[in-house]
């Protein structure tokens, strides 16, 4: 039997990458089953979407499509103008695909597919990544047959849906099942060595590669060792003397970051859904400076999901750019009590099983609607 899924979800990782994970899951499951799986996705052609998913190789439909000014303006005029030429794609495309369900992940682009699809009675589906609710999720999510939320504790929030349900946010599976003894051997960390790694994301982030350049230099750090993974778009100078320092490697992009959260002493993160998910998935001991800027500024939401239970450290992306973590740091690295706990309870809020989460939410949705 062949299963038909729309998914739509665009504008940052945070959003895609999701979408191409519970395609995945899906694809997985029912082949499991003896079923087969065909998929259709719908974004803006010019949006990261329009990049990784055809990358990905899934099929890709460009739709019209804008974000919405939170002040009237003309801006909000092009935006309604774009929604209701987007619906109108999308209610062909539905139509055209006919799909059991259709998914969404977030981000503007999903609001003329949602619309469509209740326009048409086809039953639609949201995964809501952060434990703040993007704007189109928590607007548009009346109605769905599902949500799918990658922090506990949001069934009030979405109270207009016919079904909520924690499943955790997906990652990789090598995030899981490392050991800090293992992952520091397959580094080459001598035994005995502080060693702290930093990352700000996929784009980088100016403030934790400062702060990371600032640290190398000093005399008291001398014998700790840095690895910064600056990001592919990285806007901070560096210069040959910083990539000379004998205790820093600096990295445009990692991929095996689950042996440098894991290996690492401490982790200084931003908060994004997928970062959050890997640092518990690897029990890392993580101070997080969220991103201030993210919309709703909703990576302090998802931090703080974590620190309240004992499962990192918050500070502010200015306590960052100031160098006043500079203390919180050097107290962590020298308290192995507390970065073992920490590590500890970083490792209880992991979801291990998100894959099968997802795969029966989405199954049970749909049998509901049968």
């Amino acid at each position: 039997m062949e299963h038909r899924f729309c998914i739509i979800g665009g504008g940052t990782s945070g959003h895609i990458n999701p979408a191409l994970a519970i395609a995945s899951i899906l694809k997985d499951g029912y082949e499991k089953k003896g079923d087969t799986c065909r998929f259709i996705f719908a974004g803006r052609k010019s949006g990261l979407e329009g990049e990784l998913i055809p990358a990905a190789g899934y099929d890709f439909i460009d739709i019209d499509a804008k974000p919405f000014p939170s002040r009237p303006s003309v801006k909000l005029v092009k935006a309604q103008a774009a929604l209701i030429r987007g619906k109108k794609q999308c209610i062909g495309i539905l139509n055209t695909f006919k799909p059991e369900c259709m998914i969404c992940t977030g981000g503007y682009v999903s609001a003329p597919m949602i619309l469509a699809a209740k326009n048409l009675g086809i039953p639609f589906m949201v995964h809501e990544a952060n434990a703040f609710p993007g704007r189109a999720n928590r607007y548009l999510s009346r109605g769905a047959a599902l949500i799918m939320t990658g922090f506990p504790d949001q069934e009030k929030t979405f109270s207009g849906a016919k079904k909520v349900v924690y499943t955790g946010n997906p990652v990789r599976k090598i995030m899981f099942g490392n050991t800090y003894e293992g992952s520091r051997a397959k580094l080459g960390i001598p035994e005995g060595q502080k060693f702290v790694f930093a990352m700000g994301g996929s784009l980088g982030s100016a403030t934790i590669t400062g702060f990371i350049l600032s640290c190398a230099r000093k005399p008291e750090f001398k014998d700790v060792k840095f690895v910064l993974s600056c990001g592919k778009h990285n806007s901070v100078h560096i210069t040959d003397e910083d990539r000379n320092l004998p205790n820093l490697e600096i990295k445009e992009y990692i991929t095996d970051t689950n042996l440098y959260l894991c290996g690492s002493d401490v982790a200084i993160l931003r908060a994004g859904a997928v970062t959050c998910a890997e640092l518990t998935a690897t029990g890392a001991c993580a101070i997080m400076a969220p991103y201030p800027h993210a919309a709703h500024d909703h990576q302090t939401y998802n931090a703080r999901s974590i620190a309240e239970k004992g499962g990192g450290v918050l500070v502010t992306d200015a306590e960052c750019e100031s160098g006043k973590i500079l203390e919180t740091l050097t107290e962590l690295l020298s308290d192995d009590d507390r970065r073992l706990k920490l590590r500890e309870n970083a490792l209880k809020l992991a979801i291990k099983d998100t894959d099968e989460r997802i795969f029966d939410a989405v199954t049970g949705a749909l049998k509901r609607q049968d």
